[in-house]
């Protein structure tokens, strides 16, 4: 039998470590791939394409809405974001974990067209820890700070709506927590 692959959407809100917590999951296990989204905003300096984005003008981006090429997309601050499915499809059939890692708008999207996905909520230890680590990162203004953190309340009162939700408290604990449920995950998956 051929092992099938599966999707996993992760989400939290900004400053959880969504993208740290996929990447060192990523290497503690070589079945995992992280999906990489298209953008039709400018490359930042360093950026690679098809590992950090798949650039796309905007005419490209709407074919692919047209075609129905993207599990889905967004607009944000008057650029298009959005996740290929060929490279989740792609990714699946090869027996890879495709990990979405997601906003909670999108994910409800994605949970709703793939019954069979593993959605994975990522909670910070306290809402005081969470605007400690934005702030902390020094990268935003209080304004910009503010707004995520408002945000971040609306989402997680989402969680609810997903299967498993882990608390990043302890990098390495969370990232071993997932692992555990993807092991769990993929024994049914696979039966």
């Amino acid at each position: 039998m051929n092992k099938q692959g599966m999707l996993v959407v992760i989400s939290a809100p900004s400053g959880c470590g969504k993208d740290t917590v996929a990447k060192a999951l990523c290497k503690l296990r070589d079945d995992c791939y992280i999906s990489v989204s298209a953008t039709t905003r400018e490359k930042r300096k360093g950026e690679i394409e098809g590992v950090d984005y798949f650039f796309k003008t905007r005419e490209e981006f709407e074919k692919l809405i047209e075609s129905n090429g993207l599990l889905e997309y967004a607009s944000f601050a008057g650029n298009y974001y959005g996740t290929p499915v060929e490279e989740v499809r792609k990714s699946i059939s090869q027996g890879k974990i495709c990990l979405l890692i997601i906003e909670v708008q999108g994910a409800k999207n994605i949970m709703k067209m793939y019954k069979d996905c593993v959605p994975i909520f990522l909670l910070p230890p306290s809402f005081e820890i969470l605007e400690k680590r934005l702030r902390g990162r020094k990268t935003d203004t209080e304004e910009v700070i503010n707004e995520r953190l408002r945000i971040a309340k609306h989402e997680i009162n989402s969680k609810e709506k997903y299967k498993y939700t882990v608390v990043n408290d302890d990098l390495d604990e969370a990232v071993r927590e997932i692992s555990e449920i993807l092991d769990k995950e993929l024994i049914k998956h696979n039966s």
